[in-house]
């Protein structure tokens, strides 16, 4: 409010003190500085008006203040004229940038970003008036030296630039991100321009091709194939010119290789569009031409991947790979980033400025899928970062029937990404060269920052959740207003043929291109010029590789010298000069001591050691990653060691040999889903190398359960993808409750088939060594599964010679010691009862068995559950006469554990036809353990009873 000249008036200090109590930050630092004070010391506040007898300059000299302009009157207060105007002028620029900083917070608020035109809330601190700006300061000039125009702008000026520039097409989230300087940097881009591309004429052609591209597609698979599930794009053309631009920003960034994610909303027609696919593989699919071929296996067309060659416009070439996806939507974007960051490892590009993932998610899943929150988390984390991320959200403002106010808690999709320090883009798709703008300036920031970039892309499902459901069933106005829109294609033809950008007619030679190689691709397949292709052979760094069966590959020799064993235990015992090591782990490092002197023998993690650090300096690269895998959850592994007076790090198995390849352990954020699929994608494009994951407990594996099944276990069979991805989960019933004691090998078991996975339960360090080093060095690659030790890390006797890792192989039945040594199998005859186990029970069959001196009982060690060695066991059980009692022996319930897989499996088999076969287990069990210890020990003292036919 202006005062009168020479005369500060009280409604103009009555003004500025309700913009205080309001918000203390809303007046110049000097009246800010004098109500602060009045505050204090005379109790002003909400309540208290003020009245005609106040006198500022009064409280200003009795308490010795600084006037803030003021001078005192007879009768009131006055002011000199350019006191006044300065302090009005103060009090307009402040309200001024806070306005301005209003538009950069709220802005997207109001930006036309629905394609559809719906209602949305419009907030008042977007309204001039808000922040005591009126009409008639819209031609008043401000000093805007941050704001690009001019040092000098009208409010009119100035409104019209933020409206521009953060809602139009275009909203922005960006203030939550703390750095200063990556503000400044976002404001600078968006403001300068307006958020908006200045695009070429060829640009806009380019544009409108990959549009009618993308429109022919979905219309001829409509006309051709009615009622046919193909997940259409209509409603979200735009993404095909989007990605266009990607991939060709990202040639020009150094970008080589780009692995894509995406669930199948669009997929058909991003293979077709964007990884070329030759449309009569995509058509023959829909034909179902020769089912015998895929009996069994496969997968649906709309799941598959596919690997394409991009030629950029300046003739680079960028590498790029679509990964296959089950419907468990946003499960493949940890595995997509694990390739990326196994594809930058393998060329040494530490930088990670060479491969990068592109994901591209629905709008309901990214909201609603947790595994969205975890890989956003793992992002920036050294051992899962890949240099950015850049992230398309096909918002079709949609979840299969369920609307955004039944499918999230918060106004936008993406709010989860605003745990990041990374610019959240919204963007309207039926403005195409919006999108350029924000795919333009999201690629910029992700290769300036190196960070994640969403851009969340406005559009809508024309059709139903598929091309067979019913949309208007359940969004009936959601649908009329989808109904009457025109396709994105048409409003951009109309739009550049304004512009003059494009003649009508090529725009129409485009649609006859399109549908010209449509209608030849069709013809080609039903007149059966397009034959089935067989799978293919493995390519690239998998051509050395094989997936058959265990039996043709062979075993191979899995020892190493013993010296050389000898010489790495020595090494790993060795720190730094100056190193100082915890005084608890001098005894750590002076027993790997006296192993490699042969005064004691090598315990499991040393075990373990060996056959990482053997690995390694055979050029064989290592990576190990889960929860506390550095030091291990039970204290026992050590990997890397942390001085005691300034926290250096040391890591003794990167120092085993000179050249030795690289050994990467770090322990993982408290996830197993994003982790794993981490993992498992690190290992598909790293079959030359040991790629571990370690659950903290075996029974945490429970929480990543999609990826075992629809990656893990059963890739194979629908992508003809292979893994060498090793798993060790920590199982064994010690009384620590049914959280702490299974691994579930039961599910292991009922999801082996076709020798897909190998599950072993080894209960020696020289079997663990072994079946460690046989991962890398035969060419079978199957996704390895060990249930690994706890109580056993430190057992007196899991220990194992040196000459047992200099020697052999791992062993899929290890028979029972006595027989085996006794000549001719003397002692087998006199055998009644041959207890088969797996795992840690052993060792408890075996004490007992001693404490009751029972040479009449056999114990049996099956270390390899699948593929089941029957052959093996055949040998094992071969000098046992006909009649011997066999008992399957285990901790865990009847119905868990490997009891329920053999029983099925020896019912088809005649291994035991000779031999009566029943088992001794705890009772059935809806939960895995007890949760008393000493219900445990009752427990557990009856099975070993029971095993040797006690009661």
């Amino acid at each position: 409010m202006d005062a009168p000249a020479n005369t500060l008036s009280l409604a103009f200090v009555e003004s500025l003190l309700a913009d205080y109590l309001r918000d203390p930050a809303s007046v110049p630092p000097d009246w800010h500085d004098y109500f602060q004070r009045m505050q204090k010391d005379h109790g002003v506040n909400g309540r208290l008006r003020l009245g005609p007898t106040f006198r500022p300059h009064s409280i200003f000299h009795a308490n010795g203040w600084t006037s803030p302009g003021l001078a005192s009157g007879a009768g009131g207060v006055t002011v000199a004229t350019g006191d006044l105007a300065v302090a009005q002028t103060a009090v307009r620029q402040h309200r001024l940038e806070q306005l301005i900083r209003n538009y950069r917070v709220r802005g997207h608020m109001i930006a036309k970003l629905d394609p559809l035109g719906m209602p949305q809330p419009q907030p008042d601190e977007l309204d001039p008036a808000h922040v005591g700006l009126t009409e008639a300061d819209m031609d008043r000039p401000f000093s805007t030296p941050a704001l690009p125009g001019g040092t000098m702008q009208t409010l009119r000026q100035i409104l019209q630039r933020l409206r521009n520039t953060y809602c139009r097409s275009v909203g922005v989230q960006f203030m939550h991100i703390d750095d200063l300087s990556v503000r400044q940097w976002l404001q600078s881009r968006m403001e300068s321009t307006e958020n908006h591309i200045q695009l070429s004429r060829e640009l806009q052609r380019r544009i409108l091709h990959r549009l009618s591209d993308a429109a022919m597609f979905e219309q001829f698979i409509q006309r051709k194939y009615i009622g046919a599930k193909s997940f259409s794009l209509e409603g979200a053309e735009t993404l095909i010119p989007l990605l266009d631009l990607a991939i060709e920003k990202a040639s020009g960034q150094g970008i080589r290789q780009m692995v894509l994610a995406m669930a199948h909303r669009g997929r058909l027609n991003v293979l077709a569009n964007i990884m070329q696919k030759p449309l009569a593989d995509i058509f023959a699919e829909f034909e179902g031409l020769h089912p015998q071929q895929y009996m069994g296996g496969g997968d649906v067309k709309y799941h598959l991947g596919y690997s394409h060659d991009w030629t950029t416009e300046s003739g680079k070439q960028v590498h790029l790979s679509l990964c296959f996806n089950p419907s468990h939507l946003e499960f493949i974007n940890p595995v997509a980033l694990g390739r990326v960051r196994a594809k930058q490892d393998r060329v040494q590009d530490a930088q990670r400025q060479r491969s990068m993932a592109l994901l591209i998610h629905g709008d309901a899943a990214f909201a609603g899928e947790g595994v969205i929150q975890e890989i956003l988390n793992m992002s920036q984390l050294p051992a899962y970062f890949t240099g950015g991320t850049l992230h398309v959200v096909v918002n079709n403002q949609l979840g299969f029937t369920t609307s955004p106010a039944q499918g999230r808690s918060t106004p936008y999709c993406t709010d989860v990404a605003k745990m990041l320090q990374s610019p959240i883009f919204h963007v309207n798709g039926e403005d195409p060269e919006a999108v350029m703008q924000v795919v333009t300036l999201a690629m910029d920031f992700r290769q300036h920052f190196r960070r994640d970039v969403i851009i969340d892309m406005y559009c809508f499902r024309r059709r139903g959740h598929n091309e067979g459901d019913e949309p208007a069933f359940t969004q009936p106005h959601l649908y009329k207003a989808i109904r009457s829109r025109p396709a994105v294609r048409d409003v951009y033809l109309e739009h550049l043929l304004e512009l003059g950008g494009v003649s009508a007619t090529e725009a129409q030679q485009f649609i006859e291109d399109r549908a010209h190689q449509l209608e030849t691709a069709l013809a080609d397949v039903r007149q059966g010029l397009v034959m089935p292709k067989p799978a293919e052979p493995f390519k690239a760094v998998w051509a050395d590789y094989s997936g058959a069966s265990e039996a043709s590959v062979g075993d191979v020799d899995t020892g190493v010298a013993k010296e050389r064993l000898t010489a790495m235990l020595r090494d790993l015992s060795v720190v730094p000069e100056g190193f100082a090591v915890h005084r608890k782990l001098e005894k750590f490092l002076q027993a790997r001591r006296d192993m490699a002197q042969g005064k004691q023998g090598v315990d499991w993690t040393a075990a373990e050691a060996l056959a990482l650090g053997s690995i390694s300096t055979q050029g064989i690269p290592v990576r190990m990653t889960g929860q506390d895998v550095e030091r291990g959850t039970f204290s026992q592994r050590h990997a890397i060691l942390h001085d005691h007076e300034n926290d250096r790090i040391y890591m003794p198995l990167m120092h085993l040999a000179p050249g030795q390849a690289r050994i990467e352990i770090a322990n993982s954020p408290l996830t197993e889903t994003g982790v794993l699929g981490f993992e498992y994608g690190y290992s598909l494009d790293t079959p030359d190398g040991l790629t571990l994951w370690e659950a903290q407990f075996g029974d945490f594996v429970n929480a990543a359960q999609v990826i075992i099944d629809q990656f893990i276990a059963s890739a194979q069979d629908k992508w003809n993808r292979l893994s060498g991805i090793t798993l060790l989960l920590p199982h064994g019933f010690e009384g620590q409750g049914p959280e702490h004691s299974s691994a579930r090998l039961e599910r292991w078991l009922v999801l082996s088939a076709e020798e897909n996975i190998q599950v072993v339960y080894p209960t020696t360090p020289a079997q663990y060594f072994h079946v460690l080093r046989r991962q890398v060095i035969r060419p079978l690659r199957k996704p390895l599964v060990v249930l690994t030790p706890k109580s056993l890390l430190r057992h007196e006797r899991v220990v194992s010679p040196l000459d047992d890792f200099a020697q052999g192989a791992f062993g899929r039945v290890i028979p029972d010691d006595q027989i085996a040594k006794s000549p001719e199998h003397q002692i087998a005859k006199s055998i009644r009862r041959v207890l088969l186990c797996t795992g840690k029970i052993y060792y408890e069959l075996l004490e007992h068995r001693e404490k009751l001196q029972r040479d009449d009982v056999a114990i049996i060690r099956i270390e390899q559950l699948y593929p089941f060695p029957y052959e093996s066991l055949r040998g094992a059980l071969e000098p046992y006469g006909d009649g011997t009692q066999a008992v399957w022996v285990q901790e865990e319930p009847r119905n868990m554990g490997a009891w329920p897989y053999l029983a099925a499996t020896m019912a088809c088999n005649d291994l035991f036809h000779r031999m009566p076969l029943n088992a001794v287990t705890r009772a059935e069990s809806a939960s895995p353990a007890t949760g008393s210890h000493g219900a445990h020990k009752l427990e557990q003292d009856e099975i070993i009873s029971k095993a040797f036919g006690g009661k």
